[in-house]
């Protein structure tokens, strides 16, 4: 009786939740402060809907079930429990079955499907497939959150995110057409500056791209981008605040990032000021990092999101694993582990933290209290020395802990290296500037500078530095604008942090 009264109650959530979804005015209430217990019951209700409806019509998902000899999940009263349903994975699930056989009813519907792939920065590229339905839904939610972050003043929106069949190139083009003036250049420093030379400056411009590229762009461009009201939109990969501090210097407006996955969903939260103070908080304070993160290293991105559209769950080794809970999706997802480390943090338990550290003045309020997604980046992104983790955003942030260090860096690279006694080395290398000569660099004086704040940053790396005993085992080099393993760099795609 619990599953049937379950699936009528997802039922009528849903086409209520398509009401509020009619306009702009009534989008808002979907987000309205105090309904949190009702959206995470929500959630768990909306997921065990898609979970069933998978069950029935996937036939890999099922026959997925049928290998780990899984039925249903059971129930705490009318709660089911979600967190008994096998986990996904592209290596247990999407590696394993057909494109086709993950979609509903096992094929790609014939018309208004787009066929998109991930950048494939981490191996081979893998195609996902977006219905109608799940694009218009989607593009509800991004006009809606890119009024709430630039007003209603006019957007003209220049992507430089790569395009072709690449996600973030076509989803981003289309969703942003139906409320914003678009033009989609990818990452062509001079069509940009040629646009909006020519569009001059009487625009609200939001240049949308990966961080190295945009960082790119600012050092690069003959603009004065301080005469233009020139704002940036990051995703694909996270960005330290001395980055987007860097960035605000060199004249940018506004420097927002937004979460999302090829393999998930494309818009599943975004930053706002009031995430950005909070984070800059954490920065600044180190009891207030004790009392809220979970691991060591450099900041995680941070963001809110809505559970009663992503139930997001905690991995025993902290990664996230999601179940998108809105339906109509051609290949649904349920419990899928897209192998990112990070925790969520509910809104008023933070409130009560920051008014305990006497905080709270410091941190922009939100106007919701929708749970804190705290993202550190993909799991499998790190080297290992002598027992600790180094991520590349541990590098990033120190690189922009030096003003110096950041004006002449295009981009970098870590790298373990093991001699013949098996010991153990640590190699970060920085790819200068275009125009920059190397030969200035090396004495190689920014190493002890360097590696003792990448031991403020990642305390384990502190640990591991000094286990290893022996400045040699560190190694900080410099190489010329694309040369050695950085010619192999495609500006085009996420960066390839890892040699």
């Amino acid at each position: 009786m619990r599953h049937y009264i379950i699936l009528f109650y997802a039922l009528i959530i849903e086409r209520y939740r398509k009401l509020l979804m009619f306009s702009d005015t009534s989008i808002q209430f979907i987000f309205l402060p105090g309904f949190n217990r009702l959206r995470h019951f929500n959630s768990r209700a909306r997921a065990y809907s898609e979970f069933i409806n998978a069950k029935h019509k996937v036939p890999a998902y099922k026959n997925f079930l049928k290998s780990k000899k899984f039925i249903k999940p059971s129930f705490n009263g009318f709660t089911p429990n979600i967190s008994e349903i096998p986990v996904i994975d592209k290596e247990n699930y999407v590696k394993i079955y057909p494109l086709e056989s993950r979609c509903i009813d096992g094929y790609i519907p014939k018309v208004g499907v787009v066929i998109d792939e991930s950048s494939g920065s981490s191996g081979t590229p893998t195609n996902w497939v977006r219905g109608s339905k799940e694009r218009n839904r989607n593009t509800r939610f991004i006009k809606f959150g890119m009024r709430r972050l630039f007003g209603d003043e006019p957007m003209f929106i220049i992507n430089s995110f790569a395009l072709g069949a690449w996600a973030t190139g076509m989803n981003i083009t289309m969703s942003c057409l139906t409320f914003a003036k678009v033009k989609s250049l990818g990452p062509d420093l001079g069509k940009i500056e040629n646009s909006i030379e020519q569009f001059g400056k009487n625009h609200q411009y939001i240049i949308m791209g990966y961080p190295p590229f945009l960082k790119y762009l600012v050092d690069q461009t003959k603009l004065d981008l301080s005469e233009y009201n020139i704002s940036f939109i990051f995703g694909g990969e996270s960005m330290s605040e001395g980055m987007r501090d860097y960035l605000l210097r060199k004249g940018v407006r506004k420097v927002y990032s937004s979460y999302g996955a090829s393999d998930l969903e494309l818009n599943i939260s975004s930053e706002s000021d009031f995430t950005i103070s909070f984070r800059r908080a954490l920065r600044d304070n180190k009891i207030l990092r004790e009392r809220v993160l979970k691991f060591t290293g450099a900041l995680p991105m941070i963001f809110q999101y809505n559970p009663a559209d992503f139930l997001i769950e905690e991995s025993e080794k902290g990664e996230l694993i999601m179940t998108i809970c809105r339906p109509d999706y051609i290949a649904p997802k349920v419990r899928y582990n897209i192998h990112d480390k990070g925790h969520v943090l509910e809104y008023n338990e933070l409130l009560e933290i920051l008014k305990e550290l006497n905080l709270d003045s410091q941190v922009i309020p939100s106007n919701t209290d929708l749970p804190i997604l705290l993202h550190y980046g993909r799991a499998d992104m790190t080297v290992s020395f002598f027992g600790s983790n180094i991520s590349p955003t541990d590098v990033q942030e120190v690189i922009y802990s030096f003003p110096e260090l950041s004006k002449i860096s295009n981009s970098f690279a870590l790298k373990v290296c093991e001699d013949n006694n098996g010991d153990k080395e640590l190699i970060i290398s920085i790819e200068l500037s275009d125009n920059i000569q190397a030969d200035n660099f090396k004495t190689n004086s920014f190493k002890a500078r360097f590696f003792k704040s990448l031991e403020e940053v990642n305390q384990d790396f502190k640990k591991g530095n000094e286990m290893a005993n022996d400045e040699n085992k560190t190694k900080l080099l410099f190489f010329e604008y694309n040369t050695d393993s950085f010619a192999e760099n495609d500006i085009r795609i996420k960066s390839k942090y890892l040699n």
